[in-house]
């Protein structure tokens, strides 16, 4: 007799992963990056590096920062989700692939409750969650993800841990810093986290005098003006260049 189909076994490897072992920035590195909100740190980076913004805070504690310990799940389960509480070092982000799900949370209050007890700085998820009143109990817990349901997910795998994943249209890869706060959610690849701090310390002179003086009234439009001259632009009743 023909016995159950082969094609849906699954199989150690690409797929069904883990990494225990990841390199992350260090500490104080990702602490001073942090005292920057995300739109500076989005334009020094070219503004390629942010989610999309329907992944939010859905908590009281909008602000989010940590290297990240990357998971991929198979839509609709979250095995490795529960796992990634033993593989995440205390002050990670969990960042979430669910696949492209959009019916199915894959956290929490319970998860939420395990992950706080474990010192990880928070979730986000390119997908949904559940049991918000609850974790909204916990005060000071931060996650993000693009909504609720009261749709809960299997445990059964695949998925993969540590390894590139999609979140809201960026490349995560494991050890990159996740900084989140009101305003969205931003990815610094770890191989640029240092030389970004820099330009951003740069800046933050500019950026004060720029802003105190706009403050004062002290300021010009003649840069928009400039741009639309050299694309023949002009007031109506003002001959311009064709």
């Amino acid at each position: 007799m023909v016995g159950k189909p082969k094609t849906a076994e699954m199989h150690a490897g690409p797929g069904f992963r883990i990494r225990r072992e990841i390199e992350r920035p260090p500490r104080e590195l990702i602490a001073a990056l942090g005292k920057f909100e995300t739109p500076t740190i989005s334009d020094l980076m070219n503004r390629l590096y942010t989610m999309v913004p329907e992944i939010r805070s859905l908590t009281d504690s909008a602000q989010i920062i940590g290297p990240a310990c990357t998971v991929k799940t198979y839509p609709g389960d979250n095995l490795m989700v529960h796992k990634s509480l033993d593989i995440a070092e205390p002050d990670d982000v969990i960042v979430v692939d669910t696949c492209g799900s959009g019916r199915v949370a894959v956290l929490g209050d319970l998860v939420s409750t395990k992950a706080r007890y474990r010192g990880i700085a928070g979730f986000v998820v390119d997908g949904l969650i559940r049991d918000l009143p609850g974790i909204r109990r916990l005060g000071d817990f931060p996650v993000f993800a693009r909504g609720v349901t009261p749709f809960g997910p299997l445990h059964r795998g695949p998925g993969e841990i540590n390894h590139p994943i999609s979140v809201g249209g960026i490349v995560v890869q494991a050890g990159d810093v996740i900084i989140g706060d009101p305003n969205g959610v931003v990815v610094v690849p770890r191989s640029i986290a240092a030389a970004l701090l820099e330009r951003l310390l740069e800046r933050t002179t500019i950026e004060a005098d720029y802003t105190a003086a706009v403050a004062r009234g002290e300021f010009s439009n003649r840069w928009v003006d400039e741009i639309l001259e050299e694309n023949g632009v002009a007031p109506e009743g003002v001959p311009g260049r064709v």
